[in-house]
Order: C-alpha cells, then structure tokens, then sequence
C-alpha cells in the first residue's frame, strides 16, 4: 500500500470533530451552556474551550514547567535545572506558549547581564487548583509506580 493511500485510509477512519462554528445559532441555544450542563452534573462531549485548554497543557513538560512555576518566580536556568530532560529550546518554547496565552509573565530585570524572570500570571495561578487535583489523583490512583497500573484481565 503507498504511503498516500495509507493516509487516505487513516484519515477516513478519524472520526470527524464537530465545527462549532458551522452549527446553527437555534441548535447552539437549545444545549444547555458549558456551565449549566457542568451544574447538572453532567458535561458535553465537545467543548472547544477545553479542547484547546488540554490541548496545551498534555504538550510535553507543560505540566512540569507549571508545578516549577507554581513555587514562585524563576529564571530560565532554575526551571531547566528543575525538571531533569527538558532541552533548553523546548523550555524555550513552553514558555512562549504559555506567555502567548496569558498564564505566564516574562520580565526581563536591570541587572547587568540582563536576567530574565518568569512567572505565572493571575490566570496562571488560577490553575493551581486543577493541577493540584490532578496531582492528588495521581497519588490516589498511580501511587509511586511512576504511570497507572497494569491492566487487569477485563481491560
């Protein structure tokens, strides 16, 4: 099989993801909103909003370079130096993602040579709260093995 028309075949078997934007205001208002539908109990299988919130915090070393971030302001090399692995264009990049979505703030300090800080910005800080649960989940649930636990026979 070419390599296109394996792509072809992968791609036809992806499921398609809804376009929000093509669904027509009277079907929008009659769902319930993300809030109400949350305060039901329940949650709607597609949020764009959150689509793209997990969509930057699952990129590699995200959630590291918060928890880093989390203890306070940091320069560039604490934070390398704090998580073990992390290259430092990655780092790099991180840092600008979450800079150019309002969680981080860069602040380059008059020192001579000129040092740079990061830190995190009052939204930043709001999601300490959800990365502490996801933390307190993973004790709960993964314990110190380092990943979840083996499958059992009925996965």
């Amino acid at each position: 099989m070419s390599q296109t028309s394996a792509m072809k075949e992968e791609k036809e078997s992806v499921p398609a993801v809804p376009d929000v934007a093509a669904v027509p205001a009277a079907a929008a208002s009659a769902s319930p909103t993300p809030a109400v539908a949350h305060e039901a109990g329940r949650m709607a299988a597609f949020c764009p909003v959150y689509a793209n919130l997990m969509d930057l915090l699952s990129r590699r070393w995200m959630g590291l370079v918060l928890r880093v971030l989390m203890a306070g302001p940091h320069r560039f090399s604490q934070i390398l130096a704090a998580v073990p692995g992390l290259s430092d264009p990655l780092l790099a990049q991180r840092l600008r993602e979450l800079e150019a979505k309002a969680l981080v703030k860069r602040s380059v300090l008059p020192t001579t040579p000129v040092h740079v800080q990061y830190e995190l910005t009052e939204a930043g800080q709001d999601l300490e709260r959800a990365v502490r649960a996801l933390s307190d989940w993973a004790s709960k649930w993964w314990g110190d093995a380092g990943g979840a636990p083996a499958a059992t026979e009925n996965d």
